[in-house]
């Protein structure tokens, strides 16, 4: 009998034992993650977030998406996932000279644009038919291009980063806007550019005020513009508020009525923006938008200004990959010859 106690006394402690242990062990236990063994976590580059760039490739510019694409890709380290916009005719291209060239390592997804949604929306204007070209239309459109993604930046394919477009793509849109642009006006160092090239900066040299629609309007001629060649938009919000049917209504009112044309300020392509986004739009730096590098063959930036610019736009006729045109080298540094030689460079020299 006193054998049994004793057995049960032994079990009874080796119990007590196994539980502290097993209790020690709960409490003191070492992260999985600092362990020598495979924990199931994404990779960093996976949890980041992704940055999408909307450039578009047309016939005969497509230099300067790559120029584009290029100095983007070259000054960050985020996450950049490019969404090159052409028509059917010019995909093959970019994609070859994408894929033979030192870009092959970006990310990117070629989206074909079809020109037939513009059928009957576009007035003909014979004195800057290069305005009229499908693609300057791709901005109204992203919803439809981009399917998966929040916020998207857009990018006219004139333009070069010279900055980290994370700081671009980080601007704050405020609660009901579905777009951010620079205002013609926000910039004081390039007010002496605008009135040198005679570059209207205001509704006035966009819309035509002889008209009642645009009087009925009630925004007032002297109110500062913006330019569309930067955006960065909000998916939800411009799908909520069916920015792109808003556009797409003015588009069929200017071809019955002539409400705008391609002989005032901005062309065809600015002027319903300014209708649809006007006072619900947010701002983004001044800087992330330095513009009018085309305007004129002979009038130049200081080059001090130029550096400290985070993005460069020669929006214009005088484009830095024709010639005449200004601050040239600044564009050709990232400009990446065509591979099979197609897109050449028009110089004094050539």
């Amino acid at each position: 009998m006193a054998l049994l106690k004793k057995i049960n006394q032994i079990l009874l402690l080796l119990l007590v034992l196994t539980v502290c242990a097993i209790l020690y062990n709960k409490v003191h236990q070492v992260p999985s993650a600092l362990k020598n063994e495979t924990v199931d976590l994404e990779s960093p580059e996976e949890m980041e977030e992704e940055i999408p760039v909307v450039i578009c490739a047309a016939a005969g510019r497509m230099g300067a998406a790559i120029a584009a694409i290029n100095s983007i890709y070259s000054n960050t380290e985020a996450n950049v996932l490019f969404y090159i916009v052409g028509l059917k005719t010019t995909i093959p291209h970019i994609r070859k000279w994408i894929e033979n060239s030192k870009l092959k390592e970006i990310k990117f997804k070629v989206v074909e644009f079809n020109p037939m949604v513009l059928k009957g929306k576009i007035r003909q204007d014979a004195s800057r038919p290069e305005l009229l070209q499908p693609l300057n239309f791709v901005r109204f459109y992203l919803p439809l291009l981009i399917q998966k993604h929040e916020k998207v930046i857009y990018l006219d394919d004139d333009i070069i980063v010279q900055g980290d477009i994370q700081e671009l793509y980080d601007t704050k849109l405020a609660p009901g806007h579905a777009a951010a642009f620079s205002d013609d006006c926000d910039l004081p160092s390039t007010h002496e550019m605008v009135r040198s090239v005679g570059m209207q900066n205001t509704y006035m040299g966009f819309l035509d005020y002889r008209k009642q629609a645009i009087r009925d309007l009630g925004i007032s001629p002297s109110t500062c513009s913006f330019n569309p060649g930067v955006i960065v938009a909000n998916m939800t919000e411009w799908k909520h508020q069916r920015i792109t049917k808003q556009l797409e209504k003015w588009m069929q009112r200017n071809v019955e009525e002539n409400l705008y044309s391609s002989t005032l300020g901005g062309g065809v392509a600015t002027s319903p923006m300014l209708i649809v986004f006007h006072g619900k739009y947010s701002a983004i730096n001044p800087m992330w938008h330095i513009r009018h590098l085309g305007w004129s063959p002979d009038t130049r930036y200081s080059e001090h200004f130029l550096q400290e610019a985070k993005l460069l736009h020669w929006n214009g006729r005088y484009k830095p990959w024709d010639y005449p045109s200004v601050h040239t080298d600044l564009w050709e540094n990232w400009f990446i010859p065509d591979p099979s030689g197609k897109f050449k460079l028009t110089r004094p020299d050539s």
